[in-house]
């Protein structure tokens, strides 16, 4: 059975994490599935207010771009190897994911990244 769902639904989705996202963390190396995980216990790096471009057509489905960041801040030392989208003010784990690489990162330096995808496919 094929399924279809409308551009504009997939869209709500990608707009609902582009609108609400305050923070991105850099995480260490463990998958963060909470807020409290996200923004403290795994939390060794943030980018206030990050920017995204999209939502666009993907290379199946519809896509959000995070833009590249080139000034966050390193609050931890460690090696990064995820990233959390969070909506502080409500607490909340909007999405995560691997990095493309593990990042070592020094407490009081600043973090780059290069810009990431979050594709929602179509449905089949």
């Amino acid at each position: 059975m094929t399924a279809t769902l409308h551009d504009d639904v997939l869209d709500g989705a990608l707009n609902i994490i582009k609108n609400n996202t305050e923070n991105l963390y850099i995480c260490k190396t463990a998958q963060p599935t909470t807020f409290a995980e996200a923004s403290s216990t795994y939390a060794v790096g943030v980018k206030a207010t990050p920017t995204f471009t999209g939502p666009a057509n993907g290379a199946s489905g519809r896509s959000l771009t995070v833009d590249a960041i080139t000034d966050g801040t390193v609050s931890g030392s460690g090696t990064a190897g995820w990233y959390a989208l969070t909506d502080d003010s409500a607490s909340k784990l909007l999405a995560a994911y691997e990095l493309n690489a593990t990042q070592v990162v020094t407490s009081g330096n600043t973090f780059t990244l290069t810009a990431i995808v979050i594709n929602l496919p179509d449905p089949v």
